[in-house]
């Protein structure tokens, strides 16, 4: 488990970029005496049968190396407990963890039919990800998603939807100050942004989130600007779909407000699903995440879990602990065991 860990950091696996990894991941399943099917840089295989059917997934494409590492970030290198690499928290342990736990559940007669998925393109939420292979795998009824969650439950999860926003004016000289100046209008609009709350609070992911991110107006120092542009991050609960929030506020502000993509929605499953029972019993906790994950395409019931601290995810020096894997293969193993 440890040793294809560190391989596949050393592959770069940038999301879109993921077919070496994918060959090298495919390869070992199948020394593991697996038989991986494939679509893109997608790879499944199940077991069992039965009326249930159960996703495992993981992904394996990671984001770019930010600024600041010490560490080689395509480099395995461990130091005590700790295995430093790019992609080690997020999302390479889940990853290993789920399909050493496949494979020893495969060994078992299972009354259900279980999958397990290794995924590209989650970092960027791309259409050539874990979606591409809900047609070859049929019905599904339920997933585990492994993410790091330090073996809480995510029961909950924020959705996402980016907004591009034009505010429009007049041009002018800025000698004469005539013309309407765009970025005026988009600062009362941005205002908006900032301090609306929508009225209603999740108990678990709380508030809906409403960030400006990016701005851009003007051509010249002395031109009064007839356009200023902006970018909104929305964080949705599941007390709202994404396409009422942008309805809501399409009807709340002056500028003209254009979603990127309303596909993304916030995703929950029960307390009283099953698994999540089962978990309780093993003594996990539950929470709601508010980090996007493959939980957002699913449309199923699907349990965000696994090794790691998402707070270590997207850092310098990324880093998983070793001891952390092993706990969680066995963790996996006895929530899914019948």
């Amino acid at each position: 488990m440890l040793e294809l860990l560190k391989a596949l950091i050393e592959i770069p696996s940038i999301s879109r970029e993921e077919a070496a990894a994918a060959d090298y991941l495919q390869a070992a399943m199948a020394s593991m005496g697996l038989e991986p099917k494939r679509v893109g840089n997608n790879l499944w295989c199940s077991c069992g049968s039965g009326p249930y059917t159960v996703l495992l997934n993981a992904h394996i494409d990671t984001v770019r190396p930010c600024s600041g590492w010490t560490y080689d970030p395509f480099k395995a290198t461990a130091d005590g407990d700790r295995l430093y690499g790019l992609g080690s928290n997020d999302d390479g342990a889940s990853l290993v963890a789920l399909l050493y736990a496949y494979k020893e559940l495969s060994a078992k007669n299972l009354p259900f039919r279980l999958i397990f998925s290794a995924t590209a393109e989650e970092e960027v939420s791309g259409r050539g990800g874990l979606e591409t292979v809900f047609p070859e795998i049929g019905h599904v009824d339920c997933a585990v998603i492994g993410e790091p969650t330090g073996m809480a439950m995510g029961i909950a999860e924020r959705g996402l939807m980016v907004l591009d926003c034009t505010a429009s004016g007049v041009s002018g000289h800025a000698a004469h100050g005539n013309g309407v100046n765009a970025i005026y209008k988009a600062m009362e609009d941005i205002s908006w942004f900032k301090t609306y709350k929508f009225p209603k609070v999740s108990p678990l992911l709380g508030q809906v989130g409403m960030n400006v991110t990016q701005i851009n107006a003007g051509t010249a120092h002395n031109v009064i600007p007839d356009k200023c542009t902006f970018v909104v991050d929305v964080r949705s609960n599941e007390c709202y779909s994404n396409e009422e929030l942008l309805e809501q506020i399409k009807a709340s502000v002056n500028c003209d407000v254009a979603a990127r993509s309303t596909r993304l929605g916030s995703s929950s499953i029960s307390e009283d699903h099953p698994l999540v029972q089962k978990g309780k019993a093993l003594g996990l906790p539950v929470f709601g995440s508010a980090t996007l994950s493959n939980s957002a395409v699913c449309p199923f019931p699907a349990l965000k879990i696994g090794p790691g601290d998402t707070k270590r995810s997207h850092t310098p020096n990324e880093y998983i602990m070793i001891s952390e894997l092993e706990q969680a293969k066995e963790l996996y193993i006895k929530l899914l065991m019948p």
